[in-house]
């Protein structure tokens, strides 16, 4: 065993070891696991009874939308507030959501506005993960080991992304969207729990200026500083150009494939499943400071692999490149939040981070336009023109960034 190997997993038990990361990690993957078992569901759900691309990408895009209208306010929220009490608030606000969806469902009354106006109250929890939950996480990790706990809670997520649509395709399969979601109602109920038990803090640092005077002061400093001025731009470009391909993956799947809907869940959880490789890989053997070459890398990597898994004529093998993909996308996501965590000061953190989820955000951008040109050309056209343009525009920022530091 080499001394990297030791290193990091001396780390790992130090991390398992402190009882408000263990709670806070745990609650993160559950809550992340109902959050893509519902959204699958209800896209599947969705595309049966309309049979429209468009309406599964707006049901999609309902979840994301508060990421980029809150995402920065969210930020400046953490920074102000007990982030303790912010997160059980979000809990609680996932559960309620998923009971009424539940409920519904089983009355017979369901409708697509209603997964609409639920994605939509799902998506609050969502806008305050990275500056709510995953500062609390990266607080409570020993300080020695703040790489390793980012890389874990990173590999985590890819891991509920892989998780939450097998299980969300092979529930809706088998017993349809009303048990789906009671199930996910009461796992966030024990997320909830989890929240409950971190350990008050014992006093709030609250800003002394306004949330949108801090706003404007960390997106300044961000713009200012080159390695956070690229994770917003590399950020923005791989949500909106990237990421949609998961709002129409119902409609592709079908026409690509003719895939049903566990299949569909079997291939929404490839990318996943490899960021897990990636990021078990990261967690375990790297110890390396966060850099922007692995970001960078990971985010043409699944460009590429994007645009191939739209070519391809075999599901195994979309699936296999889709997989690949993910080893690019567990290095993207593991130097996104590192990379804040280590060049943004502790004062302004949070406000970065929320930055970084308002670009998050603009995902719903990518996946109505997506679903839109499915509408219109097919869903291997509508891909195949995002993957292209999100390729082009991120070797343009590339450029741009090359040519600024030459001079």
């Amino acid at each position: 065993m080499s001394a990297a190997d030791t290193q990091g997993r001396g780390a790992i038990r130090r991390l398992f070891a402190t009882p408000d990361f263990r709670r806070i990690w745990l609650l993160g993957g559950i809550a992340n696991t109902m959050r893509w078992l519902e959204l699958l569901a209800a896209t599947l759900w969705t595309y049966e009874a309309t049979g429209s691309a468009f309406m599964v990408a707006a049901v999609a895009m309902m979840r994301a939308l508060p990421m980029l209208l809150l995402g920065a306010v969210a930020g400046a929220l953490a920074e102000r507030l007990d982030r303790r009490r912010l997160l059980i608030a979000l809990q609680a606000s996932s559960a309620v959501g998923a009971g009424l969806v539940a409920l519904l469902a089983a009355l017979g009354w369901i409708a697509p506005w209603h997964l609409m106006a639920q994605g939509l109250l799902a998506g609050l929890a969502w806008a305050g993960e990275m500056a709510t939950r995953r500062r609390m996480a990266a607080d409570a990790a020993p300080p020695e080991d703040l790489v390793q706990a980012v890389a874990l809670d990173t590999m985590t997520g890819s891991t509920t992304r892989a998780i939450g649509p097998l299980l969300g395709g092979a529930l809706f399969q088998l017993t349809g969207l009303a048990p789906a979601a009671a199930i996910a109602c009461g796992f966030h109920l024990l997320a909830l729990f989890l929240a409950w038990r971190v350990t008050p803090p014992r006093m709030v640092v609250r800003a002394p200026q306004s949330a949108l005077s801090g706003i404007v002061e960390a997106a300044r400093f961000a713009l200012a500083e080159p390695r956070l001025r690229m994770v917003l731009g590399v950020t923005l470009i791989m949500n909106v150009f990237a990421f949609c391909y998961a709002g129409i993956l119902p409609a592709f799947g079908a026409a690509a494939f003719g895939a049903s809907g566990a299949a569909i869940g079997l291939l929404a959880a490839a990318e996943p499943f490899g960021a897990l490789l990636g990021g078990l890989w990261m967690a375990l053997r790297r110890r390396a400071p966060p850099g922007l070459f692995p970001f960078v890398a990971g985010s043409l990597l699944f460009f590429a692999c994007l645009l191939l898994v739209v070519s391809s004529p075999y599901y195994i093998l979309a699936w296999a490149l889709l997989v690949l993909g993910g080893l690019g996308t567990a290095r993207f996501a593991a130097m996104q939040t590192s990379l804040v965590m280590t060049h943004a000061p502790p004062e302004i953190r949070s406000r970065v981070l929320g930055l970084v989820t308002t670009c998050i955000g603009a995902g719903p951008a990518g996946v109505l336009l997506v679903g839109a040109l499915a509408e219109r050309l097919g869903p291997h056209a509508a891909l195949y023109s995002m993957a292209t343009l999100g390729l082009v525009l991120l070797l343009a920022l590339l450029l741009r960034e090359w040519w600024v530091s030459r001079g």
